[in-house]
């Protein structure tokens, strides 16, 4: 049967827009954005997705707010694919496609969770480059993604309190990423089970000064080598230049992985130095109630029935919850400044397991 979409000119493919070209269950297309407060200490991380060959749809929120994080998840059954994007309580609306976007989250009577909230692009969205992680001899990541930064409008309330959302001092950034990664329910493990992960390492930082925004992506093997690597530094005027071959320097948080501060150093197209120092603020544990890998209560694109809504609150000095927030991705809020011109944005830092170039050597190795 034909979908909604099929009356466009979009297809890609020479398959109905209600499939994909491709029948891994692990097909994903997502939406992320964050919004953090540069004066305070509010941070939000929410999301979209949909999963064609699971034919399910969900989407998160989650805000960190003193020593507590609310979240809340909505699921159902993806029915025919069209421009709606929207799921339970929780919508996207585009004003302007890659400049202005719309996003709902419905709140509750308890002093939950809940936004209403616009999109502003400061800077021309950028393609970045493909995300390809092996597996053995088996794709776990292999997307696209583009990125973009800039500022929020409107009014988020928490805890039973109304924010209002003022562009002059809330920014944020987004990505969206469609392709293969790990989505649903896990697969077998098989031969896998006799070769397991020595580890995980990734960065991902995207920042907005003044004039321009940076994003720099890095993504290790456990022995160093760079399987991904892009920095890139986008005007607002449209111009979009490559920052060469990033030297990321942390100060790690002793006796963890938590970077206390980084210093990232790119290089212009005139090969005049271009250094970014980056200071870590409000932290979200991705792992803790956002869906994310290694997240026990629920992980994205999986099946939770129709019309599946959720709401929590994790306290995160409860021994329960801290002893998990390692062992997963954390976004946080960020101040930062690049040759010494101040700007905000995110820093996304993952190091699970063994790292040989900062000496990690285990996945029980912290920084001395």
């Amino acid at each position: 049967m034909p979908a909604p979409l099929d009356e466009y000119p979009i297809h890609q493919t020479s398959l109905s827009m209600a499939r994909v070209a491709t029948s891994d269950k692990n097909f994903y297309d997502r939406s992320y954005f964050n919004a953090l407060d540069t004066e305070g200490d509010l941070f939000l991380v929410t999301g979209f997705g949909a999963y064609p060959n699971l034919g399910v749809t969900d989407a998160f929120a989650t805000v960190r707010k003193g020593d507590r994080q609310w979240a809340v998840r909505f699921s159902d059954a993806l029915e025919e694919r069209s421009l709606d994007l929207a799921v339970g309580g929780f919508r996207i609306e585009v004003l302007e496609p890659l400049r202005r976007l719309r996003v709902v989250c419905e709140g509750d009577d308890a002093g939950g969770l809940g936004f209403d909230l616009t999109w502003e692009g400061s800077c021309p969205a950028v393609q970045e480059q493909p995300h390809l992680l092996m597996n053995g001899l088996r794709p776990q990541l292999d997307s696209s993604r583009f990125a973009q930064t800039g500022t929020w409008s409107g009014v988020l309330s928490v805890d039973g309190e109304d924010v209002v959302v003022d562009p002059d001092r809330w920014m944020g950034t987004r990505d969206r990423s469609w392709g293969i990664r790990p989505v649903g329910d896990g697969d077998p493990a098989g031969r896998l089970v006799d070769n397991p992960s020595e580890g995980f390492w990734w960065l991902y930082v995207p920042l907005r000064f003044e004039e321009f925004s940076v994003i720099v992506i890095i993504q290790e093997s456990p022995d160093g080598f760079r399987t991904l690597n892009d920095a890139t530094r986008v005007w607002n005027d449209g111009r979009i230049e490559q920052l060469g071959w990033p030297r990321v320097e942390f100060d790690y948080v002793s006796g963890t992985r938590r970077a206390r501060a980084a210093t990232l150093h790119l290089t212009a197209a005139d090969g005049s130095p271009v250094t970014i120092e980056v200071t870590p603020r409000t932290g979200i544990a991705l792992h803790v109630g956002a869906g994310y890998g290694g997240d026990p209560e629920w992980t994205h694109g999986q099946w939770r029935g129709r019309k599946w809504v959720e709401r929590a609150v994790y306290d995160l000095t409860d021994p329960a919850i801290a002893g998990r927030i390692p062992f997963g991705v954390s976004d946080f809020s960020a101040s930062a400044t690049c040759n010494g011109e101040p700007g905000a944005g995110l820093f996304e830092h993952a190091s699970l397991g063994r790292h040989d170039p900062t000496g990690f050597a285990d996945w029980s190795s912290v920084a001395p």
